[in-house]
C-alpha cells in the first residue's frame, strides 16, 4: 500500500509548480535580455571603430605612395589616381560598409579627409546607437 501513494505522490509538477518557475524564467529573461542587447551594440561600435581604424592606415599608405587621398574609399583597391606610384591595392577584398550594413562616409580635399559611420539609424547625428562614429 505505501509503495502506491508514492507512486502516485511522485508522477509530476502540479500546475502551481509549474506556473513558479515559469515566473521565475520570466523574471530572469526580463533582467539578462538587456545586458545582453547592450553587449552586442557596444560590439558593433568596436567593429565600427577598428574598420575606420584600418581604413585610415590604409588611406594614410595610400597618401604616402600617391602624395594625396583618394577622391572615394574605392581608390584603395583600385588606381583611380592614374599614377605609377600607386601600389595598391591597400585593403584586402572589397571596401568594408559598417557593422549595421550602410557604407562608410568618406569625404576628402586630397590633403585631408573625414571617414564617419552613422550608426545603427544611418542618419547623421544621433545619440546612444545612433550617435555618429569616427574622425
Amino acid at each position: 500500500m505505501n509503495k502506491v501513494k508514492s507512486i502516485k505522490r511522485a508522477r509530476g509538477f502540479t500546475i502551481i509548480e509549474l506556473l513558479i518557475v515559469m515566473a521565475i524564467l520570466g523574471m530572469l529573461a526580463v533582467m539578462v535580455a538587456p545586458n545582453l542587447f547592450n553587449q552586442a551594440d557596444g560590439a558593433r561600435r568596436d567593429a565600427a571603430l577598428s574598420q575606420i581604424s584600418s581604413l585610415t592606415s590604409a588611406l594614410d599608405a595610400y597618401r604616402l605612395d600617391v602624395g594625396q587621398y583618394p577622391d572615394e574609399l574605392e581608390g584603395l583597391i583600385e588606381n583611380d589616381s592614374g599614377r605609377s606610384t600607386w601600389n595598391g591595392p591597400y585593403l584586402r577584398g572589397d571596401v568594408p560598409v559598417d557593422p549595421w550594413g550602410n557604407a562608410y562616409v568618406y569625404e576628402s580635399s586630397g590633403r585631408d579627409f573625414s571617414l564617419i559611420s552613422y550608426g545603427a539609424d544611418g542618419a547623421p547625428g544621433g545619440e546612444g546607437n545612433d550617435a555618429d562614429i569616427g574622425d
